[in-house]
């Protein structure tokens, strides 16, 4: 169950919206903001918040990759798989990442602290190989420079 003053303010963003749809996103992001993951639960108070059914707002969930429908660590580490990326380097870079978490790309650490998906475009092709880190674009990335980024969250505990 979602704090009053969430609900009050999520409900004030659906009513300054054109349609309820307009403003799906933004209810089921800050849903997952407040849980960590947008669970089934979640996903049926967006639904009761927006107005819509349960299977209106699971076919959006599903549809956009910055909703998670399941656990993911305290940090999200998306890869871009585009072909600007690949082509420069992303492939090595996701290698090296999942080598320096201990996972392979859809999994979690052990920890809880990271989770690494890969992504079919983050929109900044000119700058690939390219991840982003919570809400934070980085790119063009280095293996290296992915290492140190990783280095500093593990070192700064930041979430």
């Amino acid at each position: 169950m979602i704090p009053e003053s969430l609900r009050q303010e999520l409900q004030r963003r659906v009513a300054g919206a054109v349609t309820p749809r307009e403003a799906a996103v933004d209810v089921m992001k800050e849903l997952q903001r407040h849980y960590g993951w947008l669970s089934d639960e979640a996903a049926e108070e967006a639904a009761g918040l927006l107005g819509l059914s349960p299977l209106q707002v699971e076919e959006l969930a599903t549809f956009y990759e910055m909703i998670y429908r399941r656990p993911v660590g305290r940090n999200v580490i998306h890869a871009c798989d585009s072909i600007s990326c690949w082509a420069m380097g992303g492939e090595t870079l996701l290698r090296h990442l999942e080598q320096q978490l201990g996972i392979e790309a859809g999994g979690t650490t052990r920890d809880g602290a990271f989770t690494l998906l890969p992504c079919p475009c983050l929109g900044n092709c000119g700058n690939g190989p390219t991840i982003m880190i919570g809400d934070r674009l980085f790119g063009p990335v280095s293996p290296e420079q992915a290492g140190i980024l990783i280095h500093e969250l593990q070192r700064h505990g930041a979430d």
